[in-house]
């Protein structure tokens, strides 16, 4: 066997040119070779491989090695591995490296000490090498299997997605208020999911926390002055990341805070554990239910010894809980903070009503909240929501929007610049007339019901799509409501016995009708990007500022300044908040000479736009 060995190896060394018939050490003739060190080491792993396709008598053959050690559990963990079929391919296909291993036979058969050894044990690599390739596929299977899965948890708990909020299996059976918890300096002054995911929730905090210069740079700088000392800050809204940082920031400036959920299913459980370990009483998990959500605001409002003197809402809940059940509260609250349509919506009925008994601000109109969270947040959530949880290609799909609001025309833009065909509906003339000079058709639900693969609702109005039209899309029509309300979708007269609710995943359900039509409805008609997805956290930042703003304003506001009716957030406030974001970017804004004022009848430092300019 060995004769022809060399004859082969002979063979080869008179093909090669003379340049590499030079005597070389060992260590400078493996460039020579024309193969990359990364190449080689593949081509030859460490414990003795040789090439695959080599045959070999079975006699020669190594035993296998045992479970998790020996070489073909390092060929699972390690980088080489991933190289060997990529170097088997070229040994297979390029002649010049099938030659280059053949002289390398021949050049070991010569070796100094004039053994012939060296041949045998290229073919023992060769087996041991298939061998290897065997165990791979059969044993390590499972453990990598095991190691996959591994792997992928470890990345659930380290990444931040408010669509899959991490969770423990382990307790999900149980609920919160069954639980007894405390935090590391011995307080159960809340409820949350689990206590110990608060490791996780504050990493994903400090992320939020490099999105959010306003609020960093407001902390800073009111720190030392401590603007709301003695404030008692009660809140309801979504609690995600930027919402802690939000709070967190509260608590530096002076507030003692307490916090409720104002959506069953964006609470980020991880978050608010972080926020109570931190000595936030918060009570607030994901997928809490109806009779869990009053409860949840009860408990902030009735603490014995606590009483708040402001209120942030968002939605109106909290409001209407406290004008319900404790009236009283409202001697000592000074003012009521408010950031969406909903809410709002019920403010400017208490005060028409003449029952709104304290100041109240609307940040939903201010127009850092309108041009910027409305517009811009939706424009890049929406697409995330509807991605996360259906999968689906939006080029080509028909689409209804309803309303051509700020969140409306996000929802238009992003989905136009996907590809989709989309139509609009919108009772206000203003608003179609915009829809229409940009470049939408305008047209009544009832017109296009039966033909679109998805219907957004976004008016913050109640039965904007009703069982009429539910009964009358096609069949795998998508459903989802971008507005703040669960009211926009009739989803109540969905919950009847001929039709069948089916879980897909967590925040999708098939509806069945009995003729086998579905329906797709996320999050039950809830806010869908906020319960399936994440927001852009620098938007929330401008949106959060202007809230805290707004309760330092109301806080420390002479009595007699603001009278128990709904205000706007002055205009002042609203370009601070602005310039607060700009060095994000670098911006450098241009002033105004003195000549340039006076002609504009403005203050060279603002205000530049008056207080009903939106």
């Amino acid at each position: 066997m060995s004769v022809q060995v060399v004859s082969a190896a002979a063979a080869a060394a008179a093909k090669v040119p003379e340049v590499e018939l030079k005597d070389l050490s060992p260590s400078e003739a493996e460039p020579q070779l024309g193969l990359s060190a990364a190449a080689v080491g593949a081509m030859v792993p460490p414990a003795g491989g040789g090439d695959p396709e080599a045959p070999a008598p079975a006699a020669e053959r190594p035993p296998a090695p045992g479970p998790g050690s020996g070489p073909a559990a390092a060929a699972a963990l390690s980088p080489a591995a991933g190289k060997v079929p990529q170097a088997s391919a070229m040994k297979r296909s390029d002649p010049h490296h099938q030659h280059q291993r053949h002289r390398d036979g021949g050049e070991a058969l010569v070796s100094p000490d004039g053994t012939v050894t060296e041949a045998p044990r290229t073919v023992k690599k060769q087996i041991q090498f298939a061998d290897q390739k065997q165990e791979f596929n059969k044993r390590p299977t499972k453990i990598g299997r095991r190691s996959l899965s591994r792997s992928i948890s470890q990345s659930s708990t380290d990444s931040y997605s408010s669509a899959a909020s991490y969770t423990d299996s382990s307790d999900d059976e149980t609920s919160p208020r069954d639980k007894q918890q405390k935090n590391s300096k011995g307080s159960s002054d809340f409820c949350v999911k689990n206590i110990k995911q608060a490791e996780f929730g504050r990493r994903e905090i400090e992320i939020a926390e490099q999105e959010m210069p306003a609020l960093m740079a407001l902390r800073k700088r009111a720190q030392g002055e401590k603007p709301l000392a003695g404030a008692k800050i009660v809140g309801c809204t979504h609690i995600t990341a930027q919402t802690a940082v939000l709070m967190e920031t509260l608590g530096a400036l002076g507030a003692q805070c307490r916090w409720a959920a104002c959506n069953i299913y964006s609470t980020l459980n991880e978050v608010a554990a972080a926020l109570a370990e931190s000595g936030f009483p918060v009570f607030a998990w994901k997928g809490e239910s109806e009779d869990d959500f009053w409860w949840c605001i009860d408990r902030c409002v009735n603490v014995e010894g606590w009483q708040p003197n402001m209120i942030l809402d968002d939605g109106g809940d909290l409001t209407h809980w406290i004008y319900k059940k404790y009236p009283n509260m409202f001697k000592k609250i000074k003012g009521i903070v408010e950031e969406s349509v909903t809410g709002v919506h019920r403010l400017y009925q208490l005060s028409k009503a003449g029952k709104l008994c304290v100041p109240a601000m609307n940040v939903n109109d201010s127009v850092t909240k309108q041009k910027f969270d409305n517009l811009y947040c939706c424009r890049e959530s929406i697409l995330d929501g509807l991605k996360r949880t259906t999968d689906m290609m939006f080029g080509g799909k028909q689409v209804v929007v309803c309303g051509y609001g700020e969140v409306g025309k996000g929802c238009c833009a992003a989905l136009k610049a996907m590809g989709s065909i989309v139509y609009v509906t919108e009772i206000d003339p203003i608003c179609a007339l915009q829809a229409c000079m940009d470049g939408f058709r305008l047209v009544k639900l009832n017109e296009v019901i039966r033909q679109v693969d998805i219907v957004i609702t976004c008016t913050g109005n109640k039965n904007v799509v009703t069982r009429e039209h539910l009964d009358r899309m096609k069949n795998s029509c998508i459903v989802c409501n971008m507005g703040h309300s669960n009211t926009e979708i009739d989803v109540a007269s969905l919950r009847t016995p001929e039709l069948t609710w089916e879980r897909v995943r967590s925040q999708v359900d098939h509806v069945i009708w009995p003729d086998g039509k579905r329906i797709v409805l996320l999050a039950e008609g809830r806010l869908l990007n906020l319960s399936c997805s994440t927001v852009p956290t620098f938007v929330l930042s401008i949106t959060a500022t202007t809230q805290a703003l707004a309760l330092i304003e109301l806080y420390n506001a002479p009595e007699g300044r603001y009278k128990q009716d709904v205000y706007l957030l002055p205009k002042k406030m609203d370009e601070y908040v602005a310039s607060l974001h700009l060095p994000t970017f670098d911006a450098h804004l241009t002033e105004l000479t003195d000549e340039q004022a006076k002609y504009l009848g403005l203050n060279k430092n603002g205000p530049f736009k008056p207080n009903y300019y939106r």
